[in-house]
């Protein structure tokens, strides 16, 4: 029993943290393997960029000071590339410090918020955090409901959670079916669009959000370096807001929130169109490759939008992802989703896939 349980808040005293995918190094240490191949947390398989290498190796030096605090020269390269104003940008520690500031600058425990079943884990994490009633909307197809949603709302809603594409479940959103719901919510709501997985989404089907806060004011766009750019060991995220709600959120950042390596990573990564180009080409061919193994292993699978896909296992995924982690393969079992029976795949390289593939077939036939 924690001693200094009754001292805490009263959500932070039923909080269960959020668990991460198992590292590497773990699975390693406790079954003496000599590879593991990780397919649980949605990272880039690629390895790092040249330009982001290089980037790091010119900020080495200066290390000992601390990085500017305003992050200005990666909130001018995200100006210039995004189309929107530097200030409405609030650089954080990855996206998901967006979300966590948000959530302190605007929420109590008088208020609710709203989000989706099969949504991202962290909404309702952050909403007990901070004391506030969590309304969750049931799925359709596994996908976020706006009609019941928007019924949801009533004069305590203070926070709307929309992930698009959803994670875990990949599934999008059309933009006009999206769009006319933020423009149909009260202007005291705010609306959180999380796009952490915006650039996996095929070009034809992306949303032309970053114009979206200059029409609604009550818009923040979350958006990360994690995934497509390879940064996730760096920790470095970015919102797009309208000024005024920028202005608020910056005042509750914590000041060098961002460290000096990850601006340097995130402002080289910007330019380098060819690490993007080549992180999509392997998206696709690995999505295409999974889905066809899931094909012919007879098993369903949530169409994604995402670097990830949700295959439905047919029976409780816990043995499966359990024998999977003997076979040295990590990937993610979803029942805390209220999925049970599906495991979430991260896409990887051909051979990691395959390996995955050949591993999830031995497991099925019982070998």
């Amino acid at each position: 029993m924690n001693q200094f349980l009754s001292l805490a808040t009263a959500g932070v005293q039923k909080l269960v943290p959020y668990v991460p995918g198992k590292p590497v190094e773990e699975l390693q240490r406790e079954l003496g393997l000599d590879e593991v191949i990780k397919l649980a947390s949605n990272e880039n398989p690629l390895g790092t960029g040249t330009k982001v290498f290089e980037a790091i190796q010119a900020t080495i030096p200066e290390l000992t000071r601390y990085p500017d605090g305003s992050g200005f020269n990666l909130k001018a390269a995200l100006s210039a590339k995004l189309g929107v104003e530097a200030q409405q940008i609030t650089l954080g520690n990855g996206s998901s410090e967006i979300l966590e500031l948000v959530m302190r600058t605007f929420v109590t425990p008088e208020h609710e918020v709203v989000f989706s079943q099969h949504a991202f884990a962290l909404y309702p994490i952050l909403t007990q955090a901070v004391g506030a009633i969590a309304k969750v909307v049931p799925a359709i197809d596994y996908g976020h409901d706006l009609q019941a949603m928007r019924a949801q709302i009533s004069d305590k809603t203070r926070v709307v959670f929309i992930a698009n594409p959803n994670n875990p479940t990949g599934t999008l959103l059309p933009e006009a079916e999206l769009k006319a719901f933020i423009a149909d919510l009260p202007k005291d709501v705010l609306c959180v669009l999380d796009e952490a997985y915006y650039e996996f989404v095929e070009p034809a089907h992306r949303t032309e959000s970053m114009a979206w806060p200059n029409q609604f004011p009550n818009l923040i766009i979350a958006r990360t370096f994690s995934k497509a750019f390879g940064l996730a060991g760096f920790r470095i995220g970015y919102g797009v807001s309208s000024p005024e709600l920028a202005d608020l959120l910056n005042r509750v950042r914590q000041p060098f929130n961002c460290n000096m390596l990850a601006l340097a990573a995130a402002e080289a990564a910007l330019t380098d169109v060819d690490y993007l180009e080549q992180t999509l080409a392997i998206n696709n061919a690995g999505m295409a490759q999974l889905t066809a193994g899931f094909k012919a292993l007879d098993l369903p699978w949530i169409p994604s939008s995402g670097n990830f896909v949700a295959v439905d296992v047919l029976q409780t995924a816990m043995p499966i992802y359990n024998a999977l982690l003997q076979k040295g393969v990590i990937v993610r079992p979803v029942a805390n989703y209220e999925m049970p029976n599906h495991l979430r795949v991260s896409i990887g390289t051909e051979r990691e896939n395959q390996i995955f593939l050949d591993a999830l077939a031995e497991v099925l036939r019982g070998v």
